[in-house]
């Protein structure tokens, strides 16, 4: 495991890497943070993750190819998949993501496994809004989860524009 920090728009990120991928996009003061490993910025999944979310933050880019390797359930790691597939600048509800896993009764569970993913911003569960378009629980915090979204359909809109 090696560690990083990453300074972005809304404040410094923690990266966290093993060999296989980046295993943790971590919020200051995460109760969750342990087992960093080792700091090296130099270590090439965070210089990857690094330079992505560089390029994120700069409207550059609506897709992560950073290799990962999240720790979870299977259940919370089928829930992230679906996160994944979520298209930039969108935002689906619980029940949909639910869904998307083949049971919608299961929007309860969906938000948990969404409240546990460990790569903030990369893995997009900032794009997932309560049914009645409500912003709910963010890791980040829901001003964040905010920011983010206005952030992205901003670029969106500029993309469609040029």
């Amino acid at each position: 495991m090696a560690h990083c920090e990453y300074t972005s728009p809304l404040g410094v990120l923690m990266l966290v890497a093993s060999d296989k991928g980046l295993t943790g996009v971590w919020w200051p003061d995460d109760a969750r943070m342990a087992n960093l490993g080792d700091a090296d910025p130099d270590h090439p999944v965070l210089q990857q993750a690094a330079r992505e979310l560089d390029e994120y933050f700069a409207g550059e880019r609506t897709q992560f190819d950073v290799p990962l390797d999240p720790v979870g359930t299977d259940f919370q790691r089928a829930a992230w998949q679906v996160l994944r597939g979520i298209n930039y600048a969108t935002t689906i509800s619980y029940a949909e993501q639910a869904r998307r896993l083949g049971d919608p009764n299961k929007a309860r569970a969906v938000g948990a496994a969404n409240g546990r993913n460990p790569l903030s911003i990369i893995v997009p569960c900032h794009r997932v809004i309560g049914s009645s378009g409500s912003l709910t629980g963010f890791a980040g915090g829901v001003e964040t989860k905010q920011w983010l979204l206005e952030f992205e359909r901003g670029h969106a809109a500029r993309t469609v524009d040029v």
